[in-house]
């Protein structure tokens, strides 16, 4: 029985409730949903959550290059300038360690992060995938800009 309603409570932590996080500006989220072209010798990555409701009362680090972007909650994003033409990694806290994604960059090109969440034995997880252009600026369209460096680890 006991199994049963921590099981019950656990499941339902992950679909309830709504993080949040420090959010720029709106005049500063809107400049940046412009899609312009990194500077130069740069890429630029679009890290995001969109608003699904898996995972809403979770908060979840994001790292490049071992660096601290932010941390994201539901419907946030974050935009991050790398060198180009050169390999990064991207990085997210997941149930029991980091979840990386290895990104061939090219200087003048936008990337576009997704991170997911997904169900876990205790807290759950998170991944990232990059997905297309198209899709990225869709998803990013309703999303706020994350207020940069604030992560829990």
């Amino acid at each position: 029985m006991l199994k049963r309603l921590f099981f019950t409570m656990t499941l339902s932590g992950l679909f309830v409730g709504c993080a949040t996080v420090p959010t720029e500006q709106v005049q500063v989220t809107d400049a940046i949903k412009q899609f312009k072209s990194p500077s130069s010798d740069n890429a630029g990555l679009y890290i995001y959550r969109t608003a699904s409701m898996l995972g809403g009362a979770l908060k979840k680090d994001v790292w490049v290059d071992d660096k601290c972007v932010g941390e994201t909650a539901r419907g946030t994003f974050f935009y991050e300038e790398v060198l180009g033409n050169m390999e990064h990694k991207v990085s997210t806290e997941s149930e029991f360690s980091p979840n990386d994604l290895m990104i061939q960059t090219q200087a003048g090109q936008n990337y576009f992060i997704k991170q997911y969440m997904k169900p876990g034995v205790f807290v759950g997880g998170a991944g990232l995938k990059l997905v297309t252009e198209a899709e990225g600026k869709q998803d990013i369209s309703d999303l706020k800009l994350g207020i940069k460096g604030n992560c829990s680890k």
